[in-house]
């Protein structure tokens, strides 16, 4: 890649804002990888991504070459279909699931799953996560759509960004809620230190940082008498509505009141209270209209086992 010369314009910048600008593409993010593993030198030296420049500098960038992404194949995996027609399929997801494949899961996926249910569904909506309209987390279990041809991917996402679709999920809290329901709105972006982590942010403005309504509503409060040996306890059933569709939403949104989704290890308590080895977290009911038929449809998918045997033990 050829080397670059500062201008007089770009005096005072930082490296790495200077560099987001000349190969757009790329996320700020990458790029300060790119510089912290030496791929970017400035007058043959490596830098710091605050680094300000100065006039006529050379700086030299050669940044890492990127392993070609595994090819998508079809692989025998057990799904739980609870609606199909000519456009789409509504699946009941387990938890442990990833949706579709990700660094650190190449195969194993509903993606795969789907692929070898549907083999006409591969290339909608692009190679790398065909059909995918909306996703769930890995440990998130509970009701998906997935378009079978390019028409019905278009119409389904249409109806996700007008947000007509109607998710409902049912999430077990830390604690007892003051509130038997309500309405959180708090956006919601990335954590400013903690890439795997999103968080929530006072207003918008800032990069990345998008809108987020939850509304919630109590289903019923539990108590367990003996947990780890110790007090009583509390929690909270809730059927929670999204009305926008953020990375990890209710969980940030609950940890965010101080009561976290028993079994997130991620956003709530590092030491659980309940024995349970996922988040208390279910996409129970699904609504939106057939892209063939223009009627709505709505869908529900019981409690998993280990959750309904959790409540089972608390009641």
């Amino acid at each position: 890649m050829p080397d670059f010369t500062v201008s007089s314009e770009a005096v005072g910048l930082r490296l790495d804002l200077w560099m987001a600008r000349q190969f757009p593409d790329h996320s700020r993010t990458e790029i300060q990888r790119w510089i912290k593993g030496s791929a970017v030198l400035v007058d043959g030296m490596p830098a710091k991504s605050s680094q300000r420049l100065e006039a006529a500098q050379c700086i030299s960038v050669n940044p890492p070459t990127v392993a070609a992404e595994p090819a998508l194949h079809a692989e025998p995996i057990p799904l739980d279909i609870l609606y199909e027609d000519a456009d789409l399929l509504v699946i009941n997801k387990p938890a442990g699931l990833v949706v579709h494949p990700a660094p650190g899961h190449p195969a194993g996926t509903l993606v795969n799953a789907v692929m070898h249910h549907c083999p006409d569904i591969e290339g909608v909506g692009g190679d790398k996560r065909p059909g995918i309209v909306h996703r769930l987390d890995k440990d998130t279990s509970g009701l998906i759509v997935v378009a079978k041809n390019n028409r019905a991917l278009r119409d389904l996402q249409r109806q996700f960004k007008s947000r007509t679709v109607k998710k409902e999920y049912l999430a077990l809290l830390e604690g007892r809620l003051e509130q038997p329901q309500g309405r959180i709105t708090a956006p919601i972006g990335r954590h400013p230190t903690e890439r795997k982590r999103q968080a929530v942010y006072a207003t918008i403005e800032a990069a990345g940082v998008r809108d987020a309504v939850t509304d919630f509503r109590t289903e019923a409060v539990y108590s367990a008498s003996i947990i780890h040996g110790n007090a009583t306890g509390r929690f909270t059933l809730v059927r929670a509505t999204l009305h926008t569709g953020r990375t990890h939403q209710l969980r940030v949104h609950f940890a965010w009141l101080k009561h976290p989704i028993v079994g997130d290890r991620l956003y709530g308590y590092k030491k659980q209270r309940l024995n349970l080895g996922r988040p208390f977290l279910h996409a129970e009911r699904l609504s939106f209209v057939l892209p063939s038929t223009g009627e709505r449809m709505e869908f529900g998918a019981p409690l998993p086992f280990e959750l309904s045997a959790l409540l089972e033990s608390l009641e």
